[in-house]
């Protein structure tokens, strides 16, 4: 029998398997959907101070856009 899940954000009931379930520690946190994960992340930046966040962000950033261009090199046409 699957596990059922519920929703932090809109409380709907999700089987295992579907939506998004993060562990962050000792935290679990359920979203039945993409929108309702980006919803608690925005409330999530919204709360925490800027200063304390800034850095990872900019560093999350740099990293993203490095591993864009490594793969935009693979896939760009060698003559």
């Amino acid at each position: 029998m699957k596990r059922k899940y519920k929703c932090i954000i809109c409380g709907r009931v999700f089987p295992e398997g579907q939506g998004i379930v993060i562990k962050y520690g000792d935290l679990e946190l359920y979203f039945h959907s993409n929108r309702c994960a980006s919803k608690f992340l925005c409330q999530l930046l919204e709360r925490i101070p800027p200063d304390e966040i800034k850095g990872y962000i900019k560093r999350l950033v740099e990293e993203n856009l490095e591993q864009l261009e490594r793969v935009a090199k693979v896939k760009s046409k060698k003559i």
